[in-house]
């Protein structure tokens, strides 16, 4: 598959993208108040999820940096530096994020402060998004530098976010009945990926160097995005289709729901690295 050997970055950009798009969803629902205190406990504790996931996503990052010493490194040029920006917005959302899970299931969170800091940690999550995908603006990769980066990047947190916040509060035994609207934003998002999808592999055509053209990195880009947007129907399907039946999803229809998703979106994303070019001596288109 095209863009494997970037496979930790793959791993990396995807889960944590939707680990930030779940925190946005799980967050705004504790605001609400919409658990009672018994589910919020609950919620808390199935929360624990998307901080193993993040930490998994960092290790494999790493792993492209060489050693754990490079990725510090990397933040010496904090807010000059798009990898160090990353860096920065993905630590910090770690770790306040982490540490209000572990205050939260230890009781030691007070309620006001619980609701300040779900709201910081919201905002950093919605940072973080952006944070990456300004990583990949590079001037000298044309078919990165363009607005097609942004918007799949900031599309993976709408796609794989609420998906796997519906997860992990299915786990703690919340009926998902109660927010029987919250896939109609995952829909949405498929919807406009398709759109982007065609567009970008219309303009694909247009762009070449003295040495290459797009189209040729990934030749069968058309074929690979029709895999992705069938896996993620499918996994969105095992969402909804219980929730039309007034049926609460089980655990296992969306843990295969989630594993469908991010299937789609990191054969996505390897079309991404696949696409990888510089410019050269020239560029047209």
């Amino acid at each position: 598959m095209v863009g494997l050997h970037e496979w930790p970055l793959m791993f990396f950009t995807v889960i944590g993208q939707s680990v930030a798009g779940a925190f946005i969803i799980m967050g705004c629902a504790i605001l609400s108040g919409k658990f009672s205190p018994e589910m919020n406990r609950k919620v808390h504790y199935s929360m624990f999820g998307l901080w193993a996931l993040m930490g998994i996503g960092f290790l494999l990052s790493m792993m492209h940096m060489g050693t754990p010493l490079r990725a510090f490194n990397s933040l010496l040029r904090l807010g000059h530096s798009s990898l160090s920006n990353e860096i920065a917005s993905g630590s910090i959302f770690f770790a306040l994020g982490g540490i209000y899970w572990l205050l939260a299931v230890l009781n030691k969170m007070p309620a006001t402060l619980g609701k300040l800091w779900v709201t910081l940690v919201i905002i950093l999550a919605a940072l973080f998004i952006t944070a990456i995908s300004r990583v990949y603006q590079i001037d000298t990769v044309p078919t990165w530098y363009n607005n097609y980066t942004t918007f799949n990047f900031v599309l993976t947190a709408f796609i794989g976010g609420p998906i796997l916040a519906a997860l992990l509060m299915r786990i703690a035994g919340f009926n998902l009945n109660c927010v029987s609207a919250l896939p109609l934003l995952s829909v949405i998002a498929i919807i406009v990926s398709a759109i982007v999808a065609t567009s970008q592999g219309f303009e694909l055509g247009s762009i070449q160097t003295s040495v290459q053209k797009a189209v040729d990195l990934v030749p069968n880009y058309g074929t690979l995005m029709g895999i992705k947007l069938v896996a993620l129907a499918l996994g969105l399907s095992c969402w909804i289709a219980p929730l039309l039946r007034k049926n609460n999803p089980s655990v296992a229809l969306l843990a295969l729901g989630f594993i469908l998703v991010f299937v789609g979106e990191f054969i996505g994303r390897g079309v991404f690295y696949g696409l990888h070019m510089t410019v050269g001596m020239a560029v047209v288109g």
